[in-house]
């Protein structure tokens, strides 16, 4: 990512002017942002002119090579996109890029972080599980990683889904065995008297 800082403005403490009744104070910020604004649009002005004379250069396979860089980099970043709106991605989209003739950048490959953990319980580890599924096969076309990343995720799940029943299983046994157990005690109880 590019940053453009302004240039700081040196502004001197012995600004000591007196307006006269007809003079308005203007201060020397005004004039100088002024300044500014006017040299940042001859500055676009002449990206745009040098952008159109540089397309204008390009050969035929030049701007067939421009397109597919175009094509691509929108493909990349709504692929990308479709990851971070899955629920689990714990950041940015981080890009590989690629200088076109043209001199513009195009984004021709990405990646999204995406959070995989199990859960302190089974059923929150299904729903982070679930979570990383919905994110790695958001994009209409996953690639080869995020179908990867996804199984890992559902064996993940499928884990956490077994313990789930086991536990379901054993407290169904543990209250069988109890009621088994009464019953076997009322039984001798009945015997008994």
């Amino acid at each position: 990512m590019d940053v453009v800082l302004n240039s700081l403005y040196n502004i001197s403490t012995n600004n000591s002017v007196k307006p006269s009744v007809k003079e308005v104070p203007v201060s020397q910020d005004d004039s100088l942002k002024t300044a500014e604004a006017e040299e940042q649009k001859k500055l676009e002005e002449e990206k745009r002119v040098d952008k159109s004379n540089s397309a204008e250069k390009l050969s035929q396979d030049e701007k067939r090579l421009v397109a597919d860089l175009q094509s691509r980099d929108a493909e990349v970043r709504t692929h990308e996109a479709a990851h971070q709106s899955g629920g689990a991605s714990t950041g940015g989209a981080s890009y590989t890029y690629q200088k076109g003739p043209d001199g513009r950048m195009y984004a021709i490959g990405g990646e999204v972080s995406i959070s995989f953990q199990t859960g302190s319980t089974p059923q929150e580890t299904i729903v982070n599980a679930q979570a990383v599924i919905a994110s790695a096969l958001a994009p209409a076309d996953p690639s080869a990683q995020d179908i990867a990343v996804a199984s890992s995720a559902m064996i993940m799940m499928m884990k956490a889904q077994q313990q789930v029943t086991q536990e379901a299983q054993e407290k169904l046994l543990g209250k069988e065995t109890y009621k088994n157990a009464a019953s076997t005690s009322d039984e001798s109880k009945d015997i008994k008297t």
